[in-house]
């Protein structure tokens, strides 16, 4: 089916980077946004993010002045008419993306697949009311989007298997390796994992175990180390096998987390308007320029584990 264009609600931080992956492999993407993040905000990251492709991707060097013109700013949703793929990435808040899907609904074609870039509302939730709600599915990113293989497909309760198949095969065309995630629960796969995570390590922190710098180190020198070769089960595979977890996970299992409270920590982060690197204040101070230099970091990051995951598709090619 032909996919061309492509609509991006939302050019915030993640929506832009949707946009930037398209157009980088020829697309023309109707962008839509308000607010804060303006149409030239969002030109100026995807010029960014082009060169970036062109110097660390091996992009071809003519992207930089073409993506241009394959760049349709939109400043209505009506301007979506002519999508055959709409991707809704506006704020993580269901009422708000409801109200996109309304609008985005009364102008496009029926058969045209609506995918929302939701990072945690179950997709189930979301096609209930629609008029088609068999076209709606859950299409996950993370930054820098234009960059990474990652992208999760959810299956909502009533998503038809042709509204997927589609999504899968654009998936390959923009170069990413999906997740299909069969069912639709709360934080999909990544999330799921992270959050319990996430929980463990504050828990840490709380419990006076460690600090943050040493909880952090420990997790980057341990995790950090295995999680760019490979995912949990095969890490478990490769280092002792069921047998030995299983051991483990007797004795440890009933010591970690399980709370399903709020971490008081986040709650007083919360309540102090502590922000991370937006204002300075998180876990760890932020003086001016650290934002910039932490996002030039994770973009370098990025492009070097690119690098090594195409060197074990050759390695995997000859095996």
């Amino acid at each position: 089916m032909n996919t061309d264009p492509i609509g991006v609600a939302g050019l915030g931080y993640v929506g832009r980077g949707i946009a930037a992956c398209f157009l980088s492999h020829g697309f023309r993407v109707v962008g839509y946004t308000v607010g804060r993040d303006t149409h030239e905000i969002a030109r100026d990251y995807i010029g960014n993010a082009i060169a970036e492709l062109i110097e660390k991707g091996n992009f071809p060097s003519a992207l930089a002045e073409d993506w241009h013109e394959r760049f349709i700013p939109a400043p209505s949703l009506s301007d979506f008419a002519p999508c055959k793929f709409v991707i809704e990435s506006v704020l993580e808040d269901f009422d708000i993306k409801q109200q996109v899907f309304d609008q985005i609904e009364a102008v496009i074609g029926d058969e045209v697949p609506i995918a929302s870039n939701t990072s945690g509302i179950p997709i189930t939730a979301l096609q209930q009311s629609r008029r088609h709600p068999g076209r709606f599915l859950g299409m996950h990113w993370c930054q820098p989007a234009y960059a990474t293989r990652f992208l999760e497909l959810i299956r909502g309760e009533h998503t038809q298997n042709v509204a997927l198949d589609i999504a899968i095969e654009l998936a390959a065309q923009i170069g990413k390796e999906p997740c299909l995630v069969q069912k639709d629960v709360p934080g999909f796969i990544v999330n799921r994992l992270c959050y319990a995570i996430y929980r463990e390590a504050l828990h840490l922190l709380e419990t006076g175990i460690a600090d943050a710098e040493t909880i952090d180190r420990g997790f980057r020198n341990a995790c950090g180390l295995w999680a760019t070769l490979c995912g949990p089960l095969r890490w478990i595979d490769i280092t002792g096998g069921p047998a030995l977890y299983a051991k483990v996970m007797q004795g440890l299992l009933p010591t970690l987390s399980n709370t399903t409270d709020l971490p008081k920590t986040l709650q007083e982060m919360l309540q102090n308007e502590d922000r991370g690197t937006v204002n300075g204040r998180g876990f760890y101070q932020y003086g001016p320029g650290d934002a910039e230099r932490w996002e030039a970091l994770l973009h370098r990051h990025a492009w070097a584990v690119h690098d090594l995951q195409q060197e074990y598709d050759r390695l995997d090619s000859k095996a």
